[in-house]
């Protein structure tokens, strides 16, 4: 077995753990998919880590924009997979928070999405695929990660992890963020979907020199310049490439301290 394979074979067997972990301590947990590469990942590895079967709801808080192509492998593999999909829509962007940048505030829909989803179906948890390499205030996550009872989160007031040893307390109306892959890195995420045969939105392969590195709505998402059309290309160009994941996302640009109060709001 190669090296690489050895680190698949680790990060796949930690995040199982995680999955084992949060099922066992929550009553009621929900994973939410916003279709993309992380997310699809982290629903391979629910599936492996219950035998096949994701035991818990999986969650789209859907803001209408997505692009087809994601609606599409959403409907199809939702089928295939036997998930118990549940699709919940955002509220309107008229009631967002006036003072936030536009692509900002179009992102922040998701926040209040969740929360109303959140108290719809009364979860005590969700399972989120945010990764720490992804940007620098997610870098500061934990894996188990308690919310306010706003769905608000405090960055100086989280519980220590030491040794596996995640603490799942929480006040009543409260609720945890799970966060499996937050070890991973893009390039693991590509490498894992190479090597077990993972679905991926064409979206994320080259067209006419640009490329999805992520996706999010298609109004304030763009692609990349890219000539990556194959997951092995891709492998290749994230070894050398000095672009951030994230250059393509409109709400990333808007303000220095953007991304960071959405995530203090809620946001994933």
């Amino acid at each position: 077995m190669s090296t690489a394979d050895e680190r698949l074979d680790e990060l796949e067997a930690q995040s199982i753990y995680i999955f084992r972990e949060a099922f066992a301590r929550m009553k009621r947990m929900a994973l939410l998919w916003s279709l993309g590469k992380d997310s699809n990942v982290m629903i391979w590895l629910a599936r492996k880590a219950f035998l096949g079967h994701v035991p818990f709801p999986v969650l789209h808080v859907d803001t209408g924009k997505k692009f087809k192509e994601m609606y599409q492998f959403r409907d199809h593999y939702a089928g295939e997979w036997g998930l118990d999909l549940r699709v919940d829509p955002c509220p309107p962007l008229e009631t967002i928070d006036p003072t936030l940048p536009p692509a900002t505030r179009s992102a922040a829909r998701k926040t209040e999405g969740l929360k109303l989803a959140l108290e719809k179906y009364g979860f005590d948890a969700v399972v989120a695929g945010i990764r720490r390499d992804e940007e620098a205030t997610r870098a500061k996550e934990r894996v188990f990660s308690p919310r306010g009872l706003e769905g608000d989160w405090n960055v100086r007031e989280q519980p220590p992890e030491f040794w596996d040893h995640f603490n799942a307390a929480l006040p009543a109306g409260a609720h945890l963020r799970v966060h499996p892959i937050l070890h991973w890195t893009e390039l693991d995420i590509w490498a894992y979907t190479r090597r077990e045969g993972i679905p991926v939105i064409p979206l994320y392969f080259s067209k006419d020199g640009k490329r999805y590195r992520s996706l999010g709505d298609e109004d304030i998402t763009f692609p990349v310049a890219s000539d990556a059309s194959t997951i092995d290309e891709i492998l290749i160009e994230l070894a050398t490439t000095k672009v951030p994941e994230r250059s393509g996302r409109a709400m990333d640009h808007e303000a220095e301290d953007s991304f960071e109060r959405l995530r203090v709001a809620g946001y994933l």
